[in-house]
């Protein structure tokens, strides 16, 4: 239920024991872990060696500007692409090259409906919600087709924000019928598509939940996304390093948080977080009943992703 990571350009050896022993589902790679095309197929490689052949290793490749991996497509950005043909084509070429580059899932695509002087402007897919609804699943099948799995980001809708909240905290204003009508056709198009990952944003929206950002709501992640939406894939928190998360919380609390309102996937994007996260959420399971009974649900649903990317179950 943990995607770790690092910051050498080598797998250390405290990751490779992680994967054996089962403690984290996977790693997350930026380009401080790049030093050449060789040298990144030589890690996942050693990656999945450790993990037995069942880790998760994630990637931001949303094209243009967030292309972690610049080995690999898309060249460019959501924002020039404004035909649901053309986003399939560049996604499964992406995915393609991925594919053969050892990573298997892919943060991206941003599905959030942009407003004027949203941050994210130049991130996400132009038109209307349902113009850029189509844009989202289209991407997320020309992923599919070449096993990675995408993931339909930032739920419930960060189109509107004027802030990344990996720098600030964010509020997104405005009635539960304005925000649904422009912000939740891109999600359910992707549900309907069979987007098999939805992250959760680091937002706060007081039309849903006045008092908790989404990524730590059950009003949000269990009312909205899957009662009302019936999404049955895997939600996953953006970077729990956030400074919409850590101005509220530490990183462990935040992560309690999380998995009790129903995420099943942190993002661990600190490469200390995971010393201060499992411990805490292992303890919590060991004592608490509903919330083992949280993770075994929230780690059933992991195990699925994985047997789908033809992943091997941990030892």
């Amino acid at each position: 239920m943990i995607v770790s990571s690092f910051d050498e350009t080598e797998l250390p050896d405290y990751i490779r024991r992680r994967l054996r022993a089962g403690e984290t589902a996977g790693v997350i790679l930026f380009g401080r872990n790049m030093e050449s095309e060789a040298g990144l197929r030589r890690m996942t490689e050693a990656i999945q060696r450790a993990s037995g052949g069942g880790a998760l290793v994630a990637a931001d490749q949303e094209g243009g500007l967030i292309r972690t991996v610049p080995f690999a497509g898309p060249v460019p950005g959501q924002s020039e692409q404004a035909d649901p043909g053309e986003a399939r084509s560049l996604a499964r070429g992406a995915a393609r090259e991925l594919r053969g580059l050892g990573v298997n899932l892919n943060l991206a695509p941003v599905a959030d409906v942009v407003t004027p002087g949203g941050a994210l402007a130049s991130r996400s897919f132009p038109g209307s919600p349902e113009e850029v609804g189509e844009l989202v699943a289209a991407s997320g099948r020309g992923m599919a087709e070449e096993r990675v799995a995408a993931t339909a980001k930032h739920f419930p809708g960060l189109g509107a924000a004027t802030a990344n909240t990996d720098d600030a905290p964010v509020t997104i204003e405005g009635e539960r019928a304005e925000l649904e009508a422009r912000d939740l056709p891109p999600f359910s198009a992707a549900i309907e598509a069979g987007t098999p990952l939805v992250m959760a944003s680091h937002a706060l929206y007081p039309a849903y939940d006045p008092a908790d950002i989404a990524s730590q709501s059950d009003a949000v992640l269990e009312d909205l996304l899957r009662r009302r939406l019936r999404f049955r894939g895997v939600v996953v928190t953006d970077s729990m390093e956030a400074e919409a998360v850590l101005s509220r919380s530490g990183v462990a609390d935040s992560s309690e948080r999380s998995i009790e309102a129903g995420a099943d996937l942190l993002l661990l994007t600190g490469s200390g977080s995971w010393n201060e996260v499992f411990p805490r959420l292992l303890e919590r399971a060991r004592t608490t009943p509903s919330f083992r009974e949280r993770v075994a649900e929230a780690a059933g649903r992991v195990l699925a992703l994985k047997r789908r990317l033809g992943l091997r179950p941990p030892r």
